[in-house]
């Protein structure tokens, strides 16, 4: 009676492990939901591919997660570093790490003046410097390397610098413009270091960087392409907890809607806890999408908003909203009406989905 991701477990596993091997000097992310795994599964499943270097000929020394908040779910769990892919800043959790696992921190530095500040508070502190990409969220410009670069070097003996991180955007053709110039804004800073953390670039250009700048280190930053990399391998599934008939006209759920034609209120498990029914904007602009969009509304102004969640092969539409852990949807008479107690397909974006359980075969 839940909202369940089944792996195929030797599938998955293979896949990790071929993934690890073709990337080297990856850092897997763990971070959020955990890609609907969650970070503590993540967290084990890194120190399980660390286990097994010999075969994939790389070693996993460090493990990039979210926030600071993060850190003891991931620290008991993997015996690695852990990267703090949110920068650093002089509150918060950042500064109630545990005296155990503070030393394994790598810390994200976004501005010149929380350098300084966290080198005062903890003179041991290691860190990467945030460039200031085509993203601008967060990060430093060539000019505030240059800072940093004098900073550190007034002060070398403890300088705890691992490299310089890009968070680069998606959906680009190509990111190796962009990547080049800021390299070679860290050659002009004299940061005294050879080493660049990167996200979301594809294996033919991290070859080529590495082809480009051979004395650099590039290491990739990978979550979505490790953990979701082959969807064939995960499946979702959700429950049928009840079956009603209704004729036209009868009345249903919460907001006592009424049901256009005769047929059937499936109740299947998976709400808006799970994740269900809840949409982040998709970034895309195009006229095809706003009119999708449009079309939505439209539908759900009278109740007809197709759902996730598929029978025999065919997404059915939600009966209304979704409830918290259950969803209502309607099936038209006619069509195959399941079972209580049968497991149905469901689509999801898995990061934005928590499921009841996780079962790895």
């Amino acid at each position: 009676m839940s909202l369940t991701l089944s792996i195929d477990g030797e599938r998955w596993r293979q896949h990790l492990l071929t993934t690890v091997a073709q990337h080297p000097g990856i850092i897997p992310v763990a971070k959020g939901n955990g890609y609907g795994f969650t970070v503590a599964r993540l967290a084990r499943r890194a120190q399980w591919l660390d286990e097994h270097a010999a075969e994939t000929g790389a070693r996993l020394d460090v493990l990039a997660i979210g926030t600071y908040d993060e850190v003891e779910q991931a620290a008991s769990r993997y015996d690695g570093d852990l990267l703090v892919l949110t920068p650093w800043r002089p509150f918060g959790p950042a500064l109630r790490l545990d005296g155990r696992t503070a030393t394994r921190v790598v810390h994200t530095v976004s501005r010149a003046a929380d350098l300084a500040q966290l080198r005062e508070r903890d003179p041991g502190a290691r860190f990467v410097l945030e460039q200031l990409t085509s993203m601008r969220r967060h990060g430093m410009s060539r000019r505030e390397l240059a800072t940093a670069a004098e900073a550190l070097e007034a002060d070398s003996g403890r300088s705890g610098l691992r490299g310089v991180a890009m968070h680069l955007p998606l959906n680009t053709t190509s990111h190796l413009g962009e990547v080049s110039r800021l390299i070679n804004d860290v050659v002009a800073s004299g940061l005294p270091t050879r080493t660049v953390f990167v996200s979301h670039l594809t294996h033919a250009e991290l070859a080529q960087l590495a082809t480009s700048y051979p004395d650099f280190t590039v290491r990739p930053r990978i979550g979505t392409a490790l953990w979701l990399g082959d969807r064939g391998a995960l499946t979702v599934t959700a429950t049928v907890l009840d079956v009603h008939d209704v004729e036209r006209g009868e009345t249903f759920g919460y907001r006592g809607r009424t049901a256009p034609k005769g047929g059937h209120i499936v109740v299947v498990s998976g709400g808006t806890a799970h994740g269900i029914g809840l949409e982040a904007p998709t970034g895309d602009q195009s006229l095809k999408a706003r009119a999708a969009t449009l079309a939505r509304g439209g539908m759900d102004a009278v109740g007809f908003v197709r759902s996730p969640f598929s029978i025999d092969g065919k997404q059915r539409l939600f009966a209304e909203p979704p409830h918290m852990q259950a969803s209502l949807l309607f099936v038209p008479s006619g069509a195959r009406v399941p079972r209580i107690g049968e497991e149905i397909d469901v689509r999801v974006r898995f990061t934005a989905t928590c499921f009841d359980r996780v079962v790895i075969d």
